[in-house]
């Protein structure tokens, strides 16, 4: 069995991708925020210590967000591949794997929930009669994608939640991020109810692969209704993922 990696562990980089992590952790809002506000209160004040505290304090935020793993993710390993920036290992792995990448919690736990049934779909069509199979042959390739686009966007939806509460305190401030910030939360709670419903709609699925092994005769209309369920998913997913993918400015 192939070792689980653990969502804490440290990404290998080359010099030039950690250079670039580096410089995206010192441009972080937050560590900016943080050091214009210190540097604004120490030439108020004329305070050398304070000078120093801020910038040490500033340097100790650069230093954690270039060490984490998911900041190395979402900044370095999403562009790598070609993909949206969702902090998501290549798609070369399983979603299985990429999964485990997700931070614990809700999200994950649907998404590993929704993969189990993802897979017992592609048994039932697996040991599906050989006349099924030659109807279900387009529903496996789409049946990978929508796994795959599951978990770019609960990925991208885990990276849009940690802007959102990187801004939550400077929310009013900007009228114009103030309006990006509620579309986002909008794009937010559209990827929960995606990802929440995901496991029902693939049950059917599976409902309707039995169905089609068991009634050749009908076998065709309920792969015909197959591939338009997994064509509608796959393109609320990559709607999803284009909008999630999106930083407020």
């Amino acid at each position: 069995m192939e070792p689980e990696r653990k969502p804490t562990e440290q990404p290998s980089l080359t010099p030039e991708q950690r250079g670039r992590v580096t410089r995206r952790a010192a441009v972080k809002p937050l560590n900016v925020l943080t050091l214009i506000a210190g540097l604004g209160i120490s030439a108020t004040t004329g305070s050398l210590w304070l000078l120093l505290a801020t910038l040490a304090v500033y340097a100790t935020l650069v230093f954690l967000a270039s060490r984490d793993p998911i900041f190395i993710e979402r900044t370095v390993r999403g562009r790598l591949t070609g993909g949206t920036r969702s902090g998501a290992p290549p798609r070369d792995m399983s979603p299985e794997r990429r999964a485990r990448w997700l931070p614990r919690g809700e999200t994950r736990e649907r998404v590993e929930a929704a993969l189990v049934t993802y897979r017992k779909v592609l048994r039932a069509v697996e040991e599906s009669d050989d006349v099924t199979l030659r109807v279900l042959e387009g529903v496996v390739p789409k049946l990978h994608e929508t796994a795959d686009h599951l978990v770019d966007v609960a990925s991208n939806r885990e990276r849009a939640a940690q802007t959102l509460a990187e801004f939550e305190s400077h929310r009013g401030t900007d009228h114009q991020r103030e309006s990006s910030l509620r579309d986002l939360e909008a794009h937010v709670r559209r990827a929960d109810e995606e990802i929440k419903s995901i496991s029902d709609r693939l049950l059917t699925l599976r409902s309707q692969v039995v169905r089609a092994s068991m009634d050749s005769a009908g076998a065709r209309e309920q792969a015909e209704s197959i591939n338009a369920s997994l064509d509608g998913m796959n393109f609320r997913l990559e709607a999803l993922n284009e909008t999630l993918d999106r930083d407020p400015g």
